[in-house]
């Protein structure tokens, strides 16, 4: 009986010696977990916001690559009205034409009905074209204009020690003093007109 109280208390102590050790390791745990998080998650992080849309109002290659394209669309327009103008032109002197009872046989009406059916396909074929001419100028020019942006942000952030530069339409506030977008126009104008100059 003795022995069985003995060996009772002498679990109990063990138990209870578990225990401890197990939560004084816990807390050891938990404080390591708490000092080997990452340097820099601890450090104070340094951010700035740019202006997306003054960068593209005031960026060189941006203004460039707007021009081209606003004379592409242009260049576009005139096609288009160019080749109604003609369409219309030749199926006004058709109806003209059939009104003076000027087609003698219906094999003539027929060809000219042919002619007309002909020049409005060729022009949707080579006003598509001229589209997708475009819409392929204006990806790659986006892409050209996107990749000078990214490479540019990711040099200025290094060189000036930024952990992060975020697009102001991106965030629902930002204290404006953190605003770069300026040095950062200047910098992308810069780097493209030594470009240019080449």
């Amino acid at each position: 009986m003795k022995l069985t109280r003995r060996f009772a208390q002498l679990v109990c102590i063990a138990a209870v010696a578990v225990m401890a050790f197990s939560c004084n390791n816990n807390q050891q745990q938990n404080a390591k977990s708490t000092s080997s998080m990452p340097q820099a998650a601890m450090e104070k992080m340094t951010i700035r916001f740019v202006d997306e849309d003054s960068i593209m109002n005031n960026y060189s290659l941006a203004k460039d690559i707007n021009e081209a394209m606003l004379r592409r669309q242009n260049q576009f327009d005139a096609a288009q009205s160019q080749k109604g103008n003609e369409i219309s032109k030749f199926g006004n002197a058709m109806q003209q034409k059939y009104q003076n009872n000027g087609y003698l046989t219906e094999e003539s009406f027929k060809a000219d009905q042919a002619k007309l059916q002909k020049m409005q396909d060729d022009a949707q074929s080579y006003l598509g074209k001229l589209q997708q001419s475009i819409q392929n100028e204006l990806s790659q020019s986006q892409v050209q204009l996107l990749d000078s942006i990214d490479n540019f942000m990711k040099e200025y952030a290094k060189q000036k020690g930024y952990d992060m530069v975020l697009r102001k339409s991106a965030t629902l506030y930002i204290d404006p003093k953190y605003d770069v977008t300026q040095d950062v126009i200047e910098g992308l104008n810069k780097r493209y007109n030594k470009v240019a100059k080449k």
